[in-house]
C-alpha cells in the first residue's frame, strides 16, 4: 500500500475551496442588491451567510492539514510515482531492521584474536604471557574464586534490569533477546573448534583448551551486547560492562586458567561476535519476515502541474 504527498494534488485542493468561498460570496451580494427578493431576502442571506462560515472553517482546517503534510491513497498515480527513478530517495526502516555494516567496529577485535594467534607461535609473546602468569600465581599463591563463572553473564542481566527499571534499551525484547542468542552461538561456532584446533595447555595443567578464553569471549559478548543496547542512552552503561568484561579476563589469569593472549583473543571474539550479529539479525529479519520490517521511501516526484515529494509506506 501506498500513500502519496503531490504539491499540485494541495493546489488542487486549494483552488476548489476558494472557488466556493468566491462563489458563496458573490451569491450574497446579489441577494442583498436584488430589491425583489422581499422578506425572504433575509432568510436566503442569512442561510448563505452561514454557508461562507462554513467553509471558512473547512479552509482553515485544510491550510492546518497543508502544514502537517496532506496524505491521501494513491492508485494510479502510486504506479506513476513508482516509475520515477529512485535516485535521490531516503529508505527508512523500523528499529531493529536495518543496521549498517561499519567495518571500523571490528579493527579492534580482529586486532585481539590477530594477537592471540600470534602470541602462540611467537615466542617473545609467549614468554610475555608466561612473565605474567609467573608473576600473577608463581610468585604471590594464593586461592582462587568461581565468582567470574557468574560476573560473565553481568553485562547481559544489565541490559534486561535496566528495561524492567523503565529505561528502554535500542531493542524491543524479542529483538534484543534473539541479537544476543545469535552473538552466543557465532562466538561458541568459533571459540569451540579453535580451542580443540589450538590444544593449548592451561597454565595450571589441567586440559589443553586454554586458548581462547571461552569465559572472557562470553562477558565481553554481554558487554558489547549492554554498550550497543544503551549506547544512545548514557556511554557509561557500556563502560561499566566492559569494565566488567575486564575483570572476568583478569580473574582467569588470576585463577591459573588461561594465558594472557588466551583473554586477549577471547575478549576479541567476544566483540566481534556481537558486532556481526548487530549486523546481521536486521539482515535475516528483513529477508525471512519482511513483513516486520514494512519500510519508508521518500522520494522527489514531478507531476504535470508542479513538483513534490512521495512518501511510500510498504507493508
Amino acid at each position: 500500500m501506498f500513500f502519496l504527498l503531490g504539491i499540485s494534488d494541495i493546489n488542487n485542493v486549494w483552488t476548489k475551496l476558494t472557488d466556493s468561498v468566491k462563489f458563496s460570496y458573490n451569491t450574497t451580494q446579489q441577494i442583498v442588491n436584488d430589491p425583489v427578493s422581499g422578506h425572504n431576502r433575509e432568510y436566503l442571506l442569512l442561510i448563505l451567510q452561514k454557508n461562507i462560515s462554513t467553509r471558512l472553517k473547512i479552509v482553515s482546517r485544510k491550510i492546518l492539514l497543508l502544514l502537517i503534510p496532506v496524505f491521501h491513497i494513491a492508485g494510479s498515480r502510486a504506479q506513476m510515482s513508482m516509475s520515477h527513478s529512485f535516485k535521490d530517495s531516503v529508505l527508512v526502516y523500523p528499529p531493529g531492521c536495518y543496521q549498517k555494516f561499519d567495518a571500523r567496529k571490528f579493527i579492534v577485535p580482529v586486532a585481539m584474536i590477530g594477537y592471540g594467534f600470534a602470541a602462540l607461535h611467537t615466542d617473545p609473546l609467549t614468554d610475555f604471557s608466561e612473565g605474567i602468569q609467573e608473576e600473577t600465581w608463581d610468585d604471590h599463591p594464593h586461592h582462587t574464586t568461581t565468582i567470574d563463572n557468574y560476573l560473565q553473564f553481568a553485562p547481559a542481566v544489565a541490559v534486561y534490569a535496566l528495561n524492567l527499571a523503565g529505561i528502554k534499551g535500542e531493542h524491543n525484547f524479542v529483538d534484543r533477546s534473539m541479537i544476543y542468542l545469535m552473538s552466543n552461538l557465532i562466538m561458541e561456532g568459533f571459540v569451540a573448534p579453535i580451542k580443540n584446533w589450538s590444544h593449548e595447555l592451561r597454565p595450571n595443567g589441567e586440559g589443553y583448551e586454554s586458548f581462547p578464553s571461552g569465559h572472557t569471549a562470553e562477558a565481553f559478548v554481554s558487554a558489547t551486547f549492554l554498550y550497543e543496547e544503551y549506547k544512545n542512552v548514557s556511554i557509561w552503561y557500556g563502560v561499566g560492562g566492559y569494565l566488567v568484561a575486564g575483570t572476568v579476563g583478569a580473574l582467569r589469569i588470576y585463577n591459573d586458567k588461561h594465558w594472557f593472549h588466551d583473554v586477549v583473543a577471547g575478549a576479541g571474539f567476544g566483540i566481534a561476535s556481537t558486532e556481526l550479529s548487530y549486523w546481521l539479525y536486521p539482515l535475516l529479519k528483513r529477508t525471512f519476515f519482511p513483513k516486520s520490517c514494512g519500510s519508508k521511501i521518500l522520494v522527489p516526484v514531478m507531476e504535470n502541474h508542479g513538483a513534490g515529494l512521495a512518501f511510500i509506506q510498504l507493508f
